[in-house]
Parts: structure tokens; C-alpha cells; sequence
């Protein structure tokens, strides 16, 4: 089968999942990427254009045949069709989203534009098949729909959500974990290291919707407690010069491992070396770099909602997702009184989400959306 993969935010996640896959897929990709730079809300207005503008030239200079459009959640996929119905005819289509700009929780101050929920309602619409990176995703998103066009006085066609329900699946994004293996595949687990202070991770990104604040007051109580602790901050951030980010490196002082953004070989290293890892997100509809850090041995500490649940068999959950501030520094102070973590059990709840593992549930969705019924 051939694929036409459009990948109009190739950054991140969304780069590192449209790699991974073609990287694995048995199918035939054709990736058609478009940088992240000019941000995510140029793409999600002009992608559609120059996608389609880059497909006409494609076709004119090599003409292939496709089976199948795969789209993520940035594109205006109703709009990108409706420009290239010449060449694509029904060829269908599919809509993977990583995230949605109906439930993305925004800064405070800030008004939501509601031309973008639109681009993914109707993109939804419009797909053959519509996937989800998670459960709590599809389901939060399936919720809210109905207040979008419910918030116009006529012709509101409700109806046409149940449609777009009656197509939704979830497909977790798969993960290249076997990169994390390169530097030291002899050790298959973590060794604990009972003479040193248990390692704290933070491996997200420095934004607002991570709750950054949240962990690092959950570090001074730790503090406040004389706990002994080392911390390795990691992640991509917009202002390394943050004041709350700036006035936590300096109380930390000797704690601090690692801070700020790490290459690959380096970001593997730390995790192998990190005890803990912790969440405070108010905004995550899956999880990747968690996964990365269970897949190291690390015991996560995670909230009790978003999609957190779901990564974890429930077994887990008494003791590795917490539902507030106090109840967060609890599992912490719990979490590092009961190192070493079971690692082999971490690493195999995060391996099925291995390229390896997903990738041909993905070869078998991706068939079956392009049969049309």
C-alpha cells in the first residue's frame, strides 16, 4: 500500500512519530513534511495550501498513485482535499490527532481562537478514519465538540459529532525506544545505586501547560523535609531565562545534575541515571517522554488524571499517580524511600509502545481505513 503522509508541523512529536513510522511500516510512505518554523497557527491556516501546491508539482514531475491520505491534527484537512480533488479523486483519508486546539488548555489572559477548533472539527469530518493518541483523548474532544457549533444560533448539526465518534480509534504514537538502548545494551535494566541520593527527573517541556511551578515547590518541600535529592531538568524551552526557572536553578544549587536542553546521547545517558521521573502536566493527551523514562527504569510520579491512567496497569496507580500539591510531595517522599524501583516491570509496560511493537498495528489500521465501506 502507498501512504501520503502530510506532516505540516514537522517538529517534535509530530516529526518523531511520521519518522518512526515510515522508518518501520512495511507500507510504501511518501512523508510530505513542512518545517515548524512561523509556528503552529501559520501551519494550521497556510499548510493546506502550499500541501497541496507541493503535491500538484510532485504529481506533474513523478505521477504516483496513492491508497491512502494520512493528515495530523495540524492541517486543515478539509481544505487541503477540497484543492486536490483532480489528483487525489477518493482516494481516502485519515486524521491522526497528537493533540486539539478545542481542549488544549491556553495561558491565563488569553481568548481561544475558534478558527482552529474548526480546522479540526472539520478535518475530522471529513476523514474516513480519525485516530487518537489516547483514550482521555478521544474522549475529552468527542465531549466538548457538541460547544462548538452549539454556540450559533441555527444549523447547528449536532448529529454530524456522532458520525465523527462512529470513526474514532485510538492508536498511541509509537516510540523509538530501542535508541535508548545503544550506549549500554549488556545492561538491560538500570542498576540501582543505594549509596547515592535518589535522581529526580523532569524530562518535558519548560511551558506553562507542564506545571514546572508545581514541581519545583514540590522540590522545596522536599527541601523543607531535609530530603537529600539530586535533580536532572530536562526539556525544550521558549526562555532559558525565565525568572521561575532561573530562581530554581539557583536555590537548587549543587542538587542540579543536569538543566536545560540535552542531545540525544546526553538526554539518554540521564535517564539511565534518574530514579524518578515526574509529571505536573495540566495539558498531556499521551505522554512520550514519560514512557522514554519508564522504558529506563525510572518510577514515575504522575497526576491522577489526563492520560496518566492509562499508561499505567492499575496496579501502579496507589502508588505513582497522585491527585494534588500535598498528595504529590507524598509520593515523592514515598517513591524515594522504596528505591531501587522495580525497573523490568517499568521497562515493560513502556515496551509495547516500541516502534517495533506498533508499527504493524499501525501497517493494519492505515489497510483498513483505506477501505472505504
Amino acid at each position: 500500500m502507498h501512504i501520503l503522509f502530510l506532516n505540516p508541523f514537522h517538529s517534535g512529536s509530530h516529526a518523531a512519530v511520521a519518522n518512526g513510522y515510515r522508518a518501520y511500516s512495511q507500507h510504501d510512505i511518501t512523508l510530505m513534511p513542512l518545517s515548524s518554523v512561523g509556528g503552529w497557527r501559520w501551519r494550521m491556516r497556510g499548510a493546506a495550501l502550499t500541501l497541496a501546491r507541493q503535491l500538484r508539482a510532485q504529481q506533474h514531475a513523478h505521477p504516483q498513485h496513492f491508497d491512502l491520505v494520512v493528515a495530523t491534527d495540524m492541517l486543515d484537512l478539509a481544505t487541503f482535499l477540497g484543492l486536490t480533488r483532480d489528483l487525489l479523486g477518493k482516494v481516502p483519508a485519515a486524521l491522526y490527532f497528537h493533540e486539539n486546539q478545542l481542549t488544549y488548555p491556553l495561558p491565563a489572559g488569553r481568548q481561544r481562537d475558534l478558527a482552529f477548533p474548526w480546522v479540526n472539527y472539520t478535518g475530522a469530518l471529513v476523514a474516513d478514519a480519525v485516530f487518537f493518541n489516547s483514550a482521555f483523548h478521544r474522549q475529552v474532544f468527542l465531549d466538548a465538540l457538541p460547544g462548538l457549533p452549539g454556540r450559533y444560533y441555527d444549523y447547528q448539526e449536532l448529529d454530524l459529532i456522532d458520525t465523527i465518534a462512529a470513526k474514532s480509534q485510538v492508536l498511541p504514537p509509537g516510540i523509538d525506544l530501542a535508541r535508548l538502548d545503544e550506549p549500554g545494551a549488556d545492561r538491560a535494566v538500570p542498576l540501582p545505586r543505594p549509596h547515592t541520593p535518589p535522581v529526580i527527573l523532569w524530562n518535558s517541556r519548560w511551558e506553562y501547560d507542564k506545571g514546572p511551578d508545581m514541581f519545583f515547590a514540590a522540590l522545596r518541600e522536599l527541601e523543607s523535609r531535609g530530603r537529600d535529592f539530586r535533580v536532572v531538568a530536562l526539556g525544550e524551552h521558549i526562555d532559558p531565562n525565565e525568572p521561575n526557572f532561573m530562581a530554581a536553578r539557583a536555590w537548587l544549587g549543587e542538587r542540579v545534575l543536569a538543566w536545560g536542553y540535552a542531545d540525544a546521547a546526553e538526554y539518554r545517558a540521564w535517564l539511565w541515571q534518574a530514579d524518578i521521573v515526574v509529571s505536573c502536566a495540566v495539558q498531556e493527551f499521551f505522554g512520550i517522554s514519560v514512557v522514554e523514562a519508564l522504558y529506563c527504569g525510572c518510577m514515575p510520579i504522575l497526576p491522577r488524571r489526563l492520560s496518566y491512567p492509562e499508561l499505567l496497569p492499575e496496579r501502579y496507580h496507589a502508588r505513582c499517580l497522585y491527585n494534588d500539591q500535598a498528595d504529590l510531595v507524598a509520593q515523592l517522599a514515598a517513591a524515594m524511600d522504596m528505591l531501587p524501583a522495580p525497573a523490568t516491570d517499568f521497562r515493560t509496560i513502556a515496551a509495547r509502545y516500541d516502534w517495533r511493537v506498533l508499527a504493524p498495528e499501525y501497517d493494519a489500521r492505515f489497510e483498513r481505513a483505506a477501505v472505504r465501506s
